[in-house]
C-alpha cells in the first residue's frame, strides 16, 4: 500500500488479501453499477454505484449508505476498501474521506484481480 499526502490510500493485490483474510471489521464497498453487480457479484461488498455519489457532505447515495447501515457511522476508523475500477474506485473513496472517514482505500485493479485476492 502507499498513501498520497492528502489523498487516500491505493492499495495492492497483496495488500488486499491480507486486509480480506485477517481484518474481519473491514467493509468492502462495490462502486460498479447494478447490472454490472448482477452479473458479477463480490461476496459481502456493499453496494454504492459512483453514479449515486454526489458532490457535497452528506448528499446522494453515500448520505443513503450512512443511513442504511451500509457505511459504519459507529466508528469512523473502519477499514474501508473501494473497489470497482480504478478511477470510480478512487472517485468515491475520496467522498468516503470527505465524510470523515479515516482509513479508506481504494482497489485500482480489476474486479478478477480483487476476487483473487480471496483466495488463500
Amino acid at each position: 500500500m502507499w498513501r498520497a499526502l492528502g489523498g487516500v490510500t491505493q492499495i495492492e493485490p497483496e495488500g488486499l488479501r491480507n486486509i480480506l483474510a485477517n481484518d474481519r471489521t473491514a467493509v468492502v464497498v462495490d462502486v460498479r453499477e447494478p447490472p454490472e453487480r448482477q452479473a458479477s457479484a463480490f461476496p459481502s461488498a456493499q453496494p454504492i454505484p459512483r453514479s449515486a455519489v454526489l458532490e457535497g457532505k452528506d448528499v446522494g447515495e453515500i448520505k443513503r449508505a450512512k443511513d442504511d447501515g451500509r457505511l459504519p457511522m459507529e466508528d469512523h476508523n473502519t477499514r474501508l476498501v473501494v473497489i470497482g475500477g480504478a478511477v470510480p474506485a478512487r472517485y468515491v473513496a475520496e467522498a468516503l474521506t470527505r465524510e470523515a472517514f479515516h482509513n479508506v482505500s481504494y482497489f485500482a485493479g480489476s474486479l478478477e484481480e480483487a476476487r483473487a485476492a480471496l483466495k488463500p
